[in-house]
Parts: C-alpha cells; sequence; structure tokens
C-alpha cells in the first residue's frame, strides 16, 4: 500500500486530474475527496491520510481556515496546497498557516506528485523563484522586501477583499466565511483604512482589478 492522499477540490473535473496523477505513482494512493471545506473537516480525520491536497478556494469557506482547523485536530498531518493564486501573496500565509507546500495549478500536471513526495519527506516545497524571495527578503536585500499593500493584509482581510472582488454581497461574504455582517462591514473599513480609500465603490472597483491582474497569473485557469 501506498501513502494515503486525500484531496479537497470543489472542481469534479480538476480532483478526477490529481487522482489519475496520483494513481500513476506506485507509491501513493487516494483514500478519498471532498469539495466541501465543512465535509473535508469531518471526512479527513476518517480518512486517515498522510498528505492532503488543499484548494484555497472551496465551497463551505476558506482553504486558511481549514488548514488551520486541519493542523489543530491533526497535528502531524502533512498539507500541500494546490492553487491558481499567485504564490507570491499566498505561499507565505498557508506556510504560516501550517501547510507544508504550496503549487500553482497551471503547474500541477508536472509536478504535484513531486510536490506530494517533497512534503511527505519532511520538505517544503515552494517554486524556486518563491525560495529565492523569501530568502533575499530574510536578509534584507530584495527590492520588494517591504511588500505590497495587500500584501500587508490579515489572512481574513485578504479573503474579504478577494470576495469583494468576485462580486459578492455583504451578506454572501458574510454566509461564505461564517462571519455575521456587521463584522464583514469592519473588514471592509479596516480595508478602506489600510488601503487608503474613500469609499466602498472604490474599494470593490479596485478589488476587481486585483484579482483579474495581480492575484492571478496570466495563465492561469479560467473557471477557478
Amino acid at each position: 500500500m501506498g501513502q494515503r492522499i486525500f484531496i479537497v477540490e470543489d472542481h469534479p473535473v480538476m480532483r478526477q486530474g490529481y487522482e489519475f496523477l496520483v494513481g500513476q505513482d506506485l507509491g501513493l494512493e487516494i483514500c478519498g475527496g471532498t469539495g466541501s471545506a465543512d465535509e473535508a473537516r469531518l471526512q479527513v480525520p476518517e480518512a486517515n491520510p498522510d498528505l492532503v491536497i488543499v484548494d484555497l478556494a472551496i465551497k463551505g469557506g476558506s482553504g486558511l481556515d481549514l488548514i488551520k482547523d486541519l493542523k489543530a485536530q491533526l497535528p502531524d498531518l502533512r498539507i500541500l496546497v494546490v492553487s491558481m493564486y499567485d504564490e507570491s501573496l499566498y505561499a507565505r500565509r498557508v506556510i504560516q498557516a501550517g501547510a507544508r507546500g504550496y503549487l500553482m495549478k497551471n503547474q500541477a500536471h508536472d509536478r504535484v506528485n513531486e510536490a506530494i513526495h517533497k512534503v511527505l519527506d519532511g520538505g517544503i516545497y515552494l517554486s524556486q523563484a518563491l525560495q529565492d524571495e523569501m530568502l533575499l527578503r530574510r536578509v534584507g536585500r530584495s527590492k520588494d522586501s517591504a511588500g505590497s499593500p495587500v500584501d500587508q493584509l490579515s489572512d481574513r482581510e485578504l479573503e474579504v477583499f478577494e470576495y469583494l472582488g468576485k462580486g459578492l454581497s455583504t451578506r454572501e461574504i458574510a454566509e461564505h466565511l461564517m462571519l455575521s455582517t456587521k463584522t464583514v462591514n469592519s473588514y471592509r473599513l479596516r480595508l478602506r483604512e489600510k488601503l487608503d480609500i474613500d469609499t466602498n465603490a472604490e474599494l470593490r472597483r479596485r478589488a476587481v482589478i486585483w484579482l483579474e491582474h495581480e492575484a492571478r497569473p496570466p495563465d492561469a485557469l479560467a473557471d477557478d
């Protein structure tokens, strides 16, 4: 029997793709999968996988929150994030949340099994470009060491900003993140203050532009 892999991905075609790729590796086997954060919280402990693949955009909540919850339940669980969102913004956040690797979806076909084995062997999987950038930041030599204003947002603020960019209303964001509308409005106010934006309309416009041009690489999958 190979090492057990559980997949959290809400696009059935993508999940089937990972199942096929993992199935080509005799050292790995699929032990379950779901597209829902709530189902993952229940099913992952029951499936007892060695590693969980998690997408950041999943039904019923936040991929970042799911990572934190799974690590709280299963401290030794290895987690690999496979997402279409730009690793330069998200990879550091998922590593801080407890994941051990970040792979962009447009690279998954060629590298997902390599990333899985790296994480299972106790390593951290990141692109070479990001490893170099993180090292330069650590020694203070990166030209972007201060980061963009969006890069300075908290995880929850970033999630609210992302949902605004997707066109969700305050009520819809509250439902997705399981928060009150009052709390979401508080986050909107914080976002305006941190990003120096005067109105909610301008905040939404900026979020749309960011999501279309900065959070996603040019060749990202269109249906994520």
